[in-house]
């Protein structure tokens, strides 16, 4: 009985665990990666609509790469862009970026290492590789 006892709390011990780890709260790397792929995905969709408009097709491009040093001034940039005022999907992107901004160089300031700062990377998205079947 007592072998069991011990599987059994063994058992309880490692799922609290592994319970615990995947309740853990987000870190302010993984928060701002999660935003910037979510900005940029819908940047995509947005450029990508059966009903693009015209505004749309003018707005600075706004590929992000959170590694990137300029990604501060590409944020910066769109969020002050004047044109598509009146479209709510631009100004809710507006509002992702300038939380994106915020968080960049408020709470995560020293948390979060550039790697580059080569702005031109930023303007042509690398494409990721394509898998063969």
């Amino acid at each position: 009985k007592l072998p069991t006892m011990k599987m059994l709390l063994l058992l309880t011990a490692l799922l609290s665990a592994a319970l615990l780890a995947s309740a853990a709260p987000p870190t302010c790397y993984s928060r701002v990666l999660s935003l910037s792929k979510e900005i940029t995905e819908s940047f995509k969709e947005l450029q990508t609509s059966k009903t693009v408009d015209p505004c749309v097709e003018t707005m600075p491009r706004l590929y992000l790469d959170i590694h990137n040093y300029c990604v501060l001034a590409k944020l910066r940039d769109f969020v002050a862009y004047p044109g598509c005022d009146r479209m709510v999907e631009v100004n809710e992107l507006k509002e992702k970026a300038r939380s994106l901004y915020t968080i960049l160089i408020s709470y995560c300031r020293r948390d979060l290492v550039f790697l580059t700062d080569d702005c031109n990377a930023l303007e042509i998205p690398i494409s990721p590789p394509t898998e063969h079947s």
